[in-house]
């Protein structure tokens, strides 16, 4: 007869103690590792497996990958690499990785006069842990010189906010693509660990997928999916219905919200306005947004975190990785475009306190915000393919290749990336190069892609005016099974905040979303490479031609100007409306130009003749300035174009100017929009040729 011994394997009990041991040094010596928690260090450290976990934000995914550092390098094995998106990510992970006593250095573009000894120190075997940015996988010198040494001897790769590899989902990062040939060079038995907390089952399929990691259906992966529920969070939403409604409820309420907390918004400018506005009625913000100075972000981030402030005023940029337990409450003046973005956002609050309050405030304007950030999604195949035939065993940098491929500087890195993650096309010192390997347009998963975006916008709606618990309808979306109503929400409990606007507040509100004038830099530098399209300019522009700083009443994507400009920018020929022309001449009054102008100059218009011609004579009437001419166009329209070079190009030769001999002083210079900027750098540039001293460049409306 055989005996069993059910009691547990006495090693694993002890190597189980030393990880709780590790997780009080991370987290208090009241923690224990949950049972999942304990299933995932046990399947990394023990089994050596792959492993893919789906987890609220806050339920300790990082302890995992720090428990389990922790327990490797004590049994001899290499340093864990983890790749992560964020420098603030990466800040808050060294910071916890030291308390456990794990030795952590990062690789990223903030700190390159500390690569060196980074390097030497990885070489050495001191280091336990290196963060690295995904971009930085894509380097020409880390991926040959470091990436090798990495690989073959990584004790564990650890892939964080995973779903960025997935261009289903909603924050794609292309450089994650390059993870799947690094996993792929592993040595056997490398244990690999993916998290994230914002995936559903499509986007978990395609993580899996994308990272050679295998799905629910392949033994040798372990796959750890929680529930997303969030019991601090009470959502609700407030429909109001104009922006100035909402920023003057936000005013109102902002006090009343418990500590501190984020707004978001969808756009930089509205960003920067509602932030403007806060600041003005006496509230303790800054406005947060992928155009910030880094500093300035270190800075907020610092100050959200000590309660210094009462709210960042926040895109999307800040998001993942910004760890504050306490953050009392998440408020949103727009929708995101999907569900699941929208949870991530709203994941940052609640962690560490019983009650966080999430109120998301829609506008009417939020689907054409949308439908512009959809325009930007891969390009299409023709583009693709002449981006290939561009390139060959000659390195080209970026900016040379945008003088031959009518992308966005932006649009065409992430190409690129993408390309280069396929195989078709390498990063090398110097620029890219094509590699020769045979490349197919996927145009059906794009096509499907753009469907599923579609797909999440309506969820987005129909999340608007949903009679269910709202916490179900979120987890529904991330497909988390058996999901039962919260009972903390407006719809669960019947109590949504009061709709009420205070008259004071959305008056001060109206004031300062009505309050006209956006001022704009003027271009500075020629874009490199333009020889290759028949201009010969480079380097900077001359003082002798240069535009002085220009006025918009301001911007298109406004919270308060930006639906009336789209309308007029877009519309019909008809005369500037008198609140418009009122709006312009509270501009020119405000403006403290060096020396006022001597006289206006316009552009004509081939889509708005009317309205332009209207404009500038109304504001030359208005100033008591003589109308000194029209700068007109030359030829057919040119084709809208993506990046400056191309727009620079399509320009140049573009337009006649009003002879100015007689004219002694600056002339304003008068246009419906401001897009790239470098229709009235040209024009300018003409026109200081032509003897005007200074040119000030004014429009209705500035894009972007």
């Amino acid at each position: 007869m055989t005996v069993t011994d059910s009691r547990p394997d006495t090693a694993e009990t002890a190597l189980r103690a030393r990880a709780e041991e590790v997780l009080r040094t991370l987290a208090g010596t009241t923690a224990r590792l949950r049972d999942d928690q304990w299933t995932a260090v046990r399947a990394l450290v023990v089994q050596r497996r792959r492993a893919l976990v789906v987890q609220r934000t806050g339920w300790g995914k990082s302890a995992v990958y720090f428990v389990a550092t922790a327990l490797l390098r004590a049994a001899g094995a290499g340093p864990t690499v983890i790749v992560s998106p964020l420098l603030a990510l990466m800040r808050n992970q060294i910071e916890a990785a030291e308390r456990a006593g794990i030795h952590a250095v990062t690789v990223n573009s903030a700190n390159t006069g500390a690569w060196q000894a980074t390097y030497a120190a990885i070489e050495a075997g001191t280091v336990d842990l290196l963060l690295v940015s995904p971009e930085r996988l894509t380097n020409p010198d880390f991926r040959d010189r470091v990436l090798p040494r990495l690989t073959a001897s990584a004790g564990l790769l650890v892939v964080d906010e995973a779903h960025c590899v997935s261009d289903w989902g909603h924050d794609f990062r292309p450089d994650y693509r390059r993870l799947r040939a690094l996993i792929a060079e592993l040595p056997a038995g490398i244990p690999v660990l993916a998290t994230t907390a914002t995936a559903n089952d499509r986007v978990v399929r395609d993580v899996a997928e994308q990272l050679g990691l295998g799905d629910e259906r392949d033994a040798g992966t372990l796959v750890l999916r929680g529930s997303l529920d969030r019991e601090s969070l009470r959502l609700s939403v407030v429909r109001l219905h104009t922006p100035a409604q909402r920023l003057g409820w936000l005013s109102a309420h902002l006090a009343d919200l418990p500590g501190a907390g984020i707004v978001y918004t969808l756009t930089v400018a509205a960003a920067e306005e509602v932030a403007a506005y806060l600041a003005e009625r006496g509230f303790a913000v800054a406005a947060y947004t992928g155009k910030s100075d880094p500093e300035a972000r270190l800075a907020a981030e610092a100050d959200l975190l000590g309660n210094r402030v009462k709210a960042l005023v926040a895109t999307s940029a800040l998001g993942m990785g910004f760890d504050k337990p306490d953050l009392g409450f998440v408020v949103h003046l727009g929708a995101p475009a999907s569900p699941v973005a929208y949870y991530q956002q709203i994941g940052r609050a609640g962690r560490a306190v019983e009650r966080a309050e999430v109120v998301l405030l829609p506008g009417s304007e939020d689907r054409d915000i949308w439908a512009y950030f959809a325009s930007l999604a891969f390009p299409p195949e023709a583009v693709v393919r002449q981006t290939l035939r561009v390139l060959s065993d000659v390195p080209l940098s970026t900016a040379s290749i945008e003088t031959r491929v009518d992308l966005s500087r932006t649009r065409l890195e992430m190409l690129l990336k993408v390309l280069d993650a396929d195989g078709a096309v390498r990063r090398v010192t110097g620029g890219w190069v094509a590699t020769g390997d045979p490349w197919t347009y996927d145009g059906e998963r794009h096509r499907r892609i753009a469907d599923a975006r579609a797909a999440e916008q309506r969820a987005m709606l129909a999340y608007l005016d949903t009679r269910e618990c709202r916490m179900l309808f979120l987890r529904r979306q991330l497909d988390d099974a058996g999901a039962q109503p919260c009972g903390r929400c407006d719809t669960c409990t019947g109590t949504a905040p009061s709709a009420e606007v205070d008259g004071a507040a959305e008056a001060a509100a109206r004031d300062r979303l009505t309050r006209p004038g956006v001022p704009v830099p003027p271009r500075k530098q020629w874009p490199s490479g333009m020889s290759e399209l028949g201009v010969t300019v480079s380097g900077r522009i001359s003082s002798e031609e240069l535009a002085d700083e220009g006025r918009v009443i301001g911007r298109l994507s406004d919270i308060g100007w930006g639906t009336r400009l789209r309308e007029l920018v877009s519309g019909d020929d008809v005369p500037v409306p008198p609140e418009v022309l009122e709006a312009c001449v509270r501009v020119l009054a405000g403006w403290e130009w060096p020396a006022r102008p001597v006289g206006v100059v316009g552009i004509g218009s081939r889509t708005r003749p009317r309205q332009l011609a209207h404009l500038t004579r109304r504001i030359a009437e208005i100033g008591r300035l003589p109308l000194l001419g029209t700068v007109e166009p030359l030829g057919a329209r040119p084709d809208p174009s993506a990046n400056s070079a191309q727009r620079l190009a399509a320009v140049w030769d573009g337009f006649t100017v009003p002879a100015l001999a007689d004219v002694d002083g600056p002339v304003l210079l008068v246009d419906d929009m401001i897009d790239s900027g470098w229709t009235a750098t040209v024009v300018a540039r003409l026109l200081r040729r032509a003897g005007a001293s200074a040119v000030l460049p004014f429009a209705l409306a500035l894009k972007g």
